[in-house]
């Protein structure tokens, strides 16, 4: 049974499965993405693999840090990135209580400063960001609210934006 455009049958599989075995709920996520030299070209492309095939995005900074904006650049991907996972969350604990959704949107803002950045300056490049969730629903407010609480509590992209994660950069010299 599918709800929300979740389908509870293979979401309740995973958590049955895990159950038996911890080790199950460990997924590995890469991407490779390679630098594009040729003027006009967006400055970065990656294919990401998924389970029914691949998908090519493309990157590229604003004029006014030196790229051409005929892309999205890559704040944008990452603002895209949690709202998405956000939306996902969201959508998949309200599933999960029964609680069907009529429409969803997932609004991700932050204000960049970009003096770090430029190395003119040391204040925090990102101080905060911002979701705002439009949900429309037959539910009431206080189940909406724990919705709400769970979906932050559980999101990955949530996870990673406030939490320290060790982070390994690795450059290998050709």
């Amino acid at each position: 049974m599918k709800l929300n455009n979740v389908d509870m049958g293979k979401a309740g599989a995973f958590v049955e499965e895990v159950m038996k075995d911890k080790t199950k709920a460990f997924k590995e996520k890469k991407i490779l993405g390679t630098w594009n030299f040729t003027e006009g070209k967006p400055q970065f492309t990656a294919t990401l693999e998924h389970p029914n095939g691949s998908t090519t995005v493309e990157a590229d900074g604003p004029p006014f840090l030196g790229g051409s904006g005929i892309k999205p650049d890559p704040v944008q991907y990452c603002l895209f990135g949690l709202a998405a996972c956000y939306a996902q969350t969201f959508a998949s604990v309200a599933a999960e209580k029964g609680i069907e959704l009529k429409s969803l949107k997932v609004a991700a803002e932050n204000k960049v400063n970009l003096t770090k950045a430029l190395g003119i300056g040391n204040d925090p490049i990102v101080e905060r960001a911002k979701l705002t969730v439009d949900v429309s629903c037959g539910a009431e407010e206080a189940v909406i609210h724990e919705i709400e609480s769970l979906a932050r509590e559980r999101c990955p992209g949530v996870y990673c934006l406030t939490n320290p994660i060790k982070l390994d950069i690795e450059v290998l010299k050709r």
